[in-house]
């Protein structure tokens, strides 16, 4: 019998195991358990997680703190990854230890460029000749 595909997002459990993946990744990063002199020189976030539906693959989503010299910091871990990927087998445990892929998070940068939109003169515009609710409202009933 195939198993229903969910369309809308990751199920409970990928998210689970997703954030138990993300802790560990981070407390190895953290306790600077892993010997690179780039990883060592650098403070290194890991903000989300995102497990595949088998929950074979791990795609972490991580950026140096201040966000200098992220392709530096993201080749370091991907030279690291066995290394990482046995750190996380032996914290979470998993049936597979899953593969671990490293992406640059682009929160920050999406955040920073929604700010820039809603800051800019055409949205300030629109906003100040925009009416006003409580003009528009009716007076209180029962007076």
């Amino acid at each position: 019998m195939a198993q229903k595909q969910n369309p809308v997002g990751p199920s409970q459990r990928q998210q689970r195991v997703a954030e138990l993946v993300r802790h560990a990744l981070a407390e190895v990063l953290q306790r600077g358990d892993i010997q690179d002199p780039v990883l060592g020189s650098h403070v290194v976030t890991v903000p989300e997680v995102r497990m595949s539906p088998d929950l074979k693959l791990a795609t972490a989503y991580v950026m140096p703190l201040g966000g200098q010299d992220e392709a530096p910091v993201i080749a370091a871990l991907e030279r690291n990854r066995k290394v990482l990927r046995q750190e996380v087998a032996r914290r979470v445990n998993l049936k597979y230890a899953p593969e671990l892929r490293f992406r640059r998070d682009e929160t920050f940068d999406e955040a920073a460029r929604i700010d820039r939109l809603l800051r800019s003169d055409k949205v300030q515009r629109d906003l100040a000749s925009a009416p006003r609710d409580d003009d528009e409202t009716d007076p209180p009933a029962g007076d």
